[in-house]
């Protein structure tokens, strides 16, 4: 009776949220009109019920990730200063007081301050993988997802990465372009522009994901996606 709770449930937040459509999206070319053709989403990646924790520390461990850990404060015995006793210990009316670098004195060490420390923490495959398939499900769900075909420039040219961004109508908040992979003139026509940002599929995290608000994704993209998954 759990299991068909649970199952009822999940059915019910599908229909909310549109899963239980199959995604089936018009191929764009790079003037924003359709092409003719259509490409089916793989329900298994972009139709699945979203696992918000597995997000969250996926998330979590990527900016952990990032930071240098190379704080530091010193500490009452790393203070420069003389060992010699300030007063006499009684008969000045005030607290005793021993040392200079005491912590409660101006210039002494800090109590339990910062160390170098590595923020670096393990999670499991599984759960990363389930991480970045619900962040692409979430973006489904938001309709925020676009799907181009493949393309190129001649030359590296901002003007001609920022007219393909306004053809598309995704020039509103930020933008994630996923290639399948690296193309030089692409990656440099879009370095300047401060919203943008251009991934391999191989290089996927769900930070990237999660902080864009328009995911576009080239033609031979969606077959990556299907392979980095197992899915074919």
């Amino acid at each position: 009776s759990t299991r068909v709770r649970s199952s009822a449930a999940s059915d019910v937040y599908k229909r909310q949220r549109n899963y239980s459509e199959v995604m089936e999206l018009s191929v764009l070319n790079i003037a924003g009109k359709e092409t003719g053709r259509k490409i089916e989403l793989n329900d298994a990646i972009f139709g699945i019920e979203p696992n918000e924790h597995a997000i969250y520390l996926d998330v979590k461990q990527y900016l952990a990730n990032q930071r240098q850990g190379t704080h530091k404060s010193k500490q009452r015995n790393e203070v420069s200063g003389s060992t010699v006793k300030l007063k006499k210990q009684k008969g000045t009316g005030g607290a005793r007081a021993g040392s200079i670098k005491n912590p409660q004195f101006r210039g002494g060490g800090r109590v339990f301050g910062p160390v170098p420390r590595d923020y670096r923490f393990k999670l499991n495959k599984k759960l990363k993988r389930l991480a970045r398939k619900s962040a692409l499900a979430v973006k489904a769900s938001a309709n925020a997802v676009t799907v181009i075909e493949d393309f190129s420039f001649e030359a590296p040219k901002t003007k001609q990465f920022v007219e393909l961004v306004n053809n598309l109508k995704v020039n509103q908040g930020n933008l994630l372009l996923v290639l399948s992979d690296v193309n030089e003139n692409i990656l440099l026509s879009a370095r300047n522009l401060q919203n943008v940002e251009i991934k391999r599929v191989n290089d996927l995290a769900t930070y990237n994901i999660m902080k864009a608000k328009n995911l576009v994704l080239v033609e031979s993209s969606v077959k990556g996606l299907n392979e980095m998954f197992n899915l074919n």
